[in-house]
């Protein structure tokens, strides 16, 4: 418990004196998993509008195939991203392996199935019947995706929180594809790994506490927003 209160002291003292190495970790990480998420929004919600809407052979595979991929394992993301970006790999000549680039390639392969499935079950709760007045009323196609995604606003947020928690929270990829190199690719789990690995426990809680702060605050904020239109 001792060990917990001097993490926590040290967490204080780490924002307090405005650690320049904290604060880049820091930034890195909110840039990087930003990115990755508005990334896997632009991808995964018009994805999931439409395989939501859509009727076509082979649906019920890729809806599966949807569902499969929010449970990817990191490593295994981080595995694949790495090859694809290997010297012999297929996007090798891009040099992005061990930039943070990669990193945001790697997470939002992580982000993507989770904001298309959350949002594929946001609009598929929508009512066919709701679907089918709108159209009898005359609206275009455009009109009834604008209003289907006004109606399922408020889960798409809810997946735009699960998309970043995924995200900043993981470790594994950022590891394999990002290489923990100071000052360049090194974000605040992987720093939290590093520290714990050398036996600096004070610092990696620090850091623990630094990442649970910034994701609580994000999720706050998301979640006013939230209920805030649920009112």
């Amino acid at each position: 418990m001792e060990l917990v209160w001097e993490g926590l002291r040290e967490a204080v003292r780490l924002v307090a004196a405005g650690d320049r190495e904290v604060l880049a970790v820091t930034l890195l990480s909110l840039e990087i998993s930003g990115a990755a998420t508005f990334l896997a929004l632009v991808v995964g919600m018009p994805l999931g509008t439409a395989l939501a809407l859509a009727r076509f052979p082979g649906r019920g595979l890729v809806v599966s195939l949807v569902n499969t991929g929010m449970g990817l394992p990191p490593v295994v993301v981080g595995l694949f991203v790495s090859m694809l970006l290997w010297r012999s790999g297929p996007l090798g000549v891009l040099e992005l392996l061990y930039t943070p680039g990669a990193i945001v390639l790697a997470q939002f392969v992580i982000a993507a199935p989770v904001v298309t499935g959350l949002t594929l079950a946001a609009v598929q709760q929508i009512p066919a019947g709701f679907r089918l007045q709108m159209l009898a009323l005359g609206a275009s196609r455009p009109q009834l995706l604008r209003v289907l995604v006004r109606e399922a606003r408020l889960p798409m947020l809810a997946a735009l929180m699960a998309g970043f928690g995924a995200v900043i929270s993981e470790v594994g990829a950022s590891m394999m594809v990002g290489g923990n190199i100071r000052g360049q690719t090194r974000v605040l789990t992987t720093a939290t790994v590093l520290e714990t690995g050398r036996g600096n426990f004070d610092v990696a809680i620090a850091l623990s506490v630094i990442l649970l702060a910034i994701t609580f605050l994000v999720n706050w904020a998301l979640t006013w927003i939230q209920q805030r239109g649920r009112s």
